[in-house]
């Protein structure tokens, strides 16, 4: 059995992007394990918005990760050694670990993989392991979609965006999608069938919402804030709802970013904005593999993962994140093993 482990550690709280020197790449003998417990071999790493929130020190949905303490991150690991009873070698987990290549643990928020038969290991995890429960969760149990319901998604070609605004369409709304570059919006009208595109980068948020839905807007699915949201607010309907799933644009800034500017709107308009995270809903989890599950079988629902290889630069491949460089979910391969499961 292997007796080391390569992982990061947090140094300091980083202010505004994460530097050189706030995390430390480590090598460190590896605990031995004790009754109750299992060693994962980490697969892949889970890059997501809210771990630059963990790095920060102000009030949030779980605790910070404590300076010096390994950085947490979403895990996909294969057991290679067990003394838990009910748990065997070879046997898949998903769960919230570290940012490391090995992870002793005793099946605390972990759960076993059971994904679709044929499903790669890199689109199971891919969408069963965060986005795909966020995505649901968010907007069936939040913005709860109607036919004819005009829904807008921002960060729309991210791994949470592209599955929103698909199950939007299998719920009968007309969908509009928000993402940063003709590439990406390409790929969400002719990939993942949203009705309407917008290039942030390139065009008049505001303007081409107008054009896109003069009659206003049901259901904002939240994940930008900043100007974006903005925009979109500006243009909700009476008793619009607002799934809040994130405000990305605000993670590396060193204060609390002002807003919503028109606050006043939630009022006169009647919206309900709802904060969601998806452990509120563990006891719907089975159910939302179920009919996850069916619709990937069905090919009603596609999904892209970012693979990018090395452990060892996983604060560079976070960084993606923040620029929008990565394009579909964004997956660290920390087993040469993990690409062929």
């Amino acid at each position: 059995m292997v007796s080391e482990r390569h992982l990061w550690r947090l140094r300091k709280r980083p202010q505004g992007d994460v530097r050189d020197g706030d995390l430390e790449f480590l090598k460190e003998p590896i605990p031995a394990l004790q009754d109750g417990e299992f060693l994962l071999e980490v697969l892949y790493l889970s890059l997501d918005p809210t771990n630059r929130l963990w790095m920060s020190d102000r009030r949030q949905y779980m605790p910070p990760v404590d300076l010096d303490a390994p950085m947490r991150g979403g895990v996909a690991g294969r057991v290679v050694a067990s003394k838990k009873q009910g748990v065997s070698e070879g046997e898949i987990f998903f769960g919230l670990g570290e940012w490391a290549d090995h992870i002793v643990t005793d099946g605390t928020n972990y759960v076993k993989a059971e994904l679709p038969k044929g499903l790669p290991l890199s689109e199971g995890y891919g969408v069963f392991g965060l986005v795909g429960p966020t995505a649901y969760f968010g907007l069936l149990h939040v913005g709860k979609p109607t036919q004819g319901d005009v829904l807008v998604v921002s960060a729309a070609s991210g791994g949470v965006g592209q599955i929103v605004g698909q199950i939007g369409k299998i719920k009968g709304a007309y969908v509009i999608g928000i993402a940063g570059g003709p590439e990406k919006c390409r790929a969400l009208t002719d990939e993942f069938g949203f009705d309407a595109a917008i290039d942030y980068k390139n065009e008049d948020v505001g303007a081409r919402l107008d054009a896109f839905a003069p009659g206003g807007i049901d259901i904002n699915f939240e994940q930008v804030g900043g100007e974006i949201m903005d925009a979109v607010m500006a243009r909700m309907k009476m008793f619009g709802r607002m799934p809040l799933c994130g405000m990305i644009s605000g993670y590396n800034e060193g204060e609390t970013a002002p807003g919503p500017r028109n606050w006043p709107l939630i009022l006169m308009q009647r919206l309900t904005v709802q904060g969601f995270i998806i452990f509120d809903f563990i006891e719907h989890y089975p159910a939302m593999m179920r009919e996850l599950g069916g619709w990937i079988a069905e090919g009603r629902i596609k999904s892209r993962q970012d693979v990018r290889v090395g452990l060892d630069r996983a604060v560079e491949h976070l960084g993606l994140l923040f620029t929008g460089g990565n394009k579909g979910k964004l997956l660290v391969e920390v087993s040469p093993d993990a690409a062929r499961l």
